[in-house]
C-alpha cells in the first residue's frame, strides 16, 4: 500500500514526520500551511519554520484536503521551493565582490511562476546582482519557476523580504536610483541607468502598485507601435534590464 504520509508532488510535502524531516534536512521551502487548531507535534514544526523564516499560514481542513488530493496530510502542509532563499545582505555582497554598482529587480506582487522564472533568467544574463519578491502576494520559487530560470538560479540569488515599500527606501538610502516600469512613464531611452540601480516589475495584470510607483525615483515605460499596449512581465522586464545593462557597460560596468 502507499505511504501518504510523504512527498506528494514536486511542490509539496504533507504529513508531520515528512515535513519534519524536510526541515530538519534543510530543504529550501517556501511556505508551511496548517490546519486552523492543530496541536500537538504541528507545534514543534511551526516553531521550525519560524526559526527558519519560513512562512506559516493557517487553513481549513477542507483547503488542506484539496491540495494534498485526498493524501494523508495530517494537518501540514509544506510548500518546496526550487532553490534556498537568499537574504539582502547576499544580493549586497555579490555586488561588492565584483566590485559594481548594485543592480536588482524587484516583482511587485508577479503571479505567474513562469515570469518570475523567465524574469531570473534574464537577470542573470544581464549581470543584475539578484531578484527580490515580496513574501505575501506574490509568487514565488515553486518547480515551475525552478525550470523556467533554467538554470540561473545557481547563479544569481533571489531574496524574499516582508515589506518590498521598506525594502525599496532601504536600496535608496544605499544610493540606488529606483526605476517603476509602468506604460504612462518616460521613455526607457531617454533615461541614464548608469550607476547603481534597481528595477521594479508589475504584477500581469494590475502592474506595479501605487505606492511603489510613488517611492520609485523615476517610472520609465516602452513604447509601443502596433496594436498591443503592452507586454508580458517578463518581456518588458527582459527590455528594460538589458537596457540598463547597456547603459552601466558605456560607463564600463
Amino acid at each position: 500500500m502507499e505511504d501518504k504520509n510523504k512527498t506528494f508532488e514536486n511542490d509539496i510535502i504533507i504529513g508531520r514526520n515528512a515535513v519534519r524531516e524536510a526541515l530538519s534536512g534543510g530543504r529550501p521551502a517556501d511556505r508551511l500551511l496548517v490546519a486552523k487548531g492543530a496541536g500537538g507535534s504541528v507545534t514543534q514544526l511551526v516553531a521550525m519554520c519560524r526559526e527558519k523564516g519560513i512562512p506559516v499560514k493557517e487553513a481549513d481542513t477542507k483547503k488542506l484536503d484539496a491540495i494534498s488530493g485526498g493524501g494523508r496530510h495530517q494537518g501540514v502542509i509544506l510548500f518546496a521551493a526550487a532553490h534556498e532563499y537568499a537574504s539582502l545582505a547576499d544580493i549586497y555582497t555579490l555586488a561588492e565582490k565584483k566590485n559594481e554598482p548594485l543592480f536588482v529587480i524587484l516583482c511587485d506582487g508577479l503571479e505567474d511562476p513562469h515570469n518570475l522564472g523567465a524574469i531570473v533568467r534574464s537577470a542573470e544574463a544581464a549581470g543584475a546582482h539578484g531578484v527580490i519578491i515580496p513574501e505575501h502576494r506574490s509568487v514565488s520559487l515553486s518547480s515551475w519557476a525552478g525550470k523556467a530560470a533554467a538554470g540561473a538560479l545557481e547563479y544569481l540569488p533571489v531574496a524574499r523580504v516582508k515589506n518590498l515599500n521598506q525594502t525599496v527606501k532601504e536600496l535608496k538610502e544605499r544610493g540606488v536610483w529606483v526605476y517603476a516600469a509602468d506604460m504612462d512613464g518616460k521613455p526607457y531611452y531617454e533615461t541614464d541607468f548608469s550607476g547603481a540601480a534597481a528595477l521594479i516589475v508589475g504584477s500581469e495584470g494590475r502592474g506595479v502598485s501605487r505606492l511603489m510607483k510613488e517611492n520609485a525615483d523615476a517610472v520609465v515605460s516602452i513604447p509601443m507601435k502596433g496594436k498591443i499596449n503592452s507586454l508580458n512581465a517578463s518581456v518588458a522586464a527582459g527590455v528594460l534590464m538589458f537596457e540598463i545593462s547597456r547603459s552601466r557597460s558605456i560607463k564600463g560596468v
